[in-house]
C-alpha cells in the first residue's frame, strides 16, 4: 500500500544482479504509474521510463523539449510504486557536462534504478529517424566522467547510449562505445541496430552489459527475447509499447463512442471497477483507514 517495499538501494542492486545474470532484463516502458504496477504483476525484470513516451504524454515530439524537473517527476511517481528497478531515459543530460551531472543525482533521488545518456547533439530527436546530429566522442566522454563523478550510489547504473550506427557506420558506433566504457559507462545501449548480427558485433567488442531497444517501427528488426538471448544482449527496452497500445484502443474508443452515441459496445474491453482496485490495492486502503478511524491510545 502507497509505496514500494524496497529501498532504491536493494532495487539498484536487484538491477545489478540481473545485468550480471544469464537472465535477459525485460524493461517494458511504463507511460506512468499504474502501467508500472501492470508490469510488476506480468513478472518482468524491470520497467523503464522513455524519454518519448514522457514528452508524448505532454503532447510534445520527441526533441529535447522535456526538462529534468518533467522527467524526475515521472520517474518518482512511477519508482514510488513498484519494488521492480526503473532504467530512466536521461536524453542527453539535459545540457553540458555539469547539468549530467546534476540530472544523475537528482534521478537517485527520485528513486531510479539507472539512466542513459546519449550521444546526439541537442535538439535531440528520436533514435530511429533521420537527421540526427552526433557529438564529438571527447564531448561526450566529458558527460560520462562527469555523472560518474556525481554519482553518489555506485550501484547506480550508468548507462551511454549511442546513436552513432546510423550516422558514422557500425564499425564508429563500436569504437565510441568502447571509449564510452573506458569513461567509466556501466552499459551500453546501441540504438537502432538493424538486426542479430549488428547486436552481435557490439557483443564481441564490448564486456560491460548490452541493452537493446525493441521499439516498433524504427530500424531495427523486432527480435525475441530467445534472439537477443542468443546473440548476448543483457537488457531489452520495449519503450513505447503500452503508450501505443492505450493510444491505439483509446482512439477507437473515442471513435466508436462518437458513431455509436454510447460506450456500451466498449464495456468489454475495459479493465474492470473491480480489477482497477485489485491493482491499486483499494481494500488495503480502506482497511488501514478503519484502522486509524478506529484507533484508541493506551492511556494506561
Amino acid at each position: 500500500m502507497l509505496h514500494t517495499t524496497t529501498t532504491p538501494a536493494q532495487r539498484r542492486r536487484a538491477f545489478r544482479a540481473g545485468l550480471a545474470s544469464d537472465t535477459l532484463q525485460r524493461l517494458p516502458g511504463a507511460p506512468n504509474p499504474l502501467a508500472a504496477r501492470l508490469i510488476a504483476e506480468a513478472g518482468f525484470e524491470g520497467a523503464y521510463l522513455s524519454g518519448a513516451v514522457v514528452a508524448a504524454d505532454l503532447a510534445l515530439p520527441d526533441v529535447g523539449l522535456t526538462t529534468l524537473t518533467e522527467v524526475a517527476g515521472r520517474a518518482g511517481q512511477v519508482a514510488r510504486v513498484t519494488d521492480l528497478p526503473l532504467l530512466v531515459d536521461a536524453d542527453t543530460g539535459f545540457g553540458e557536462p555539469l547539468s549530467a551531472a546534476r540530472t544523475v543525482q537528482v534521478l537517485e533521488d527520485a528513486g531510479a534504478a539507472g539512466c542513459h545518456l546519449e550521444d546526439q547533439e541537442n535538439p535531440k530527436r528520436c533514435g530511429h529517424l533521420a537527421g540526427k546530429r552526433i557529438r564529438p566522442p571527447e564531448a561526450m566522454e566529458r558527460t560520462i566522467a562527469a555523472a560518474v563523478g556525481a554519482r553518489r550510489d555506485p550501484d547506480f547504473v550508468l548507462c551511454a547510449r549511442t546513436d552513432a550506427a546510423a550516422v558514422e557506420g557500425l564499425d564508429a558506433a563500436i569504437e565510441r562505445a568502447r571509449r564510452y566504457v573506458d569513461a567509466g559507462a556501466d552499459m551500453i545501449f546501441a540504438e537502432a541496430m538493424a538486426g542479430a548480427a549488428e547486436f552481435e558485433r557490439f557483443r564481441a567488442a564490448i564486456e560491460v552489459p548490452l541493452l537493446a531497444n525493441m521499439t516498433e517501427f524504427g530500424r531495427s528488426e523486432l527480435l525475441t527475447v530467445a534472439q537477443l538471448t542468443d546473440v548476448g544482449v543483457d537488457a531489452v527496452i520495449y519503450p513505447v509499447t503500452l503508450l501505443r497500445l492505450a493510444m491505439g484502443a483509446i482512439a477507437d474508443g473515442l471513435a466508436a463512442l462518437a458513431a455509436e452515441g454510447t460506450q456500451a459496445g466498449l464495456v468489454d474491453r475495459m479493465q474492470t471497477r473491480d480489477e482497477l482496485y485489485r491493482v491499486l490495492d483499494y481494500d488495503a486502503y480502506a482497511e488501514f483507514d478503519s484502522s486509524v478511524a478506529d484507533f484508541r491510545p493506551n492511556t494506561g
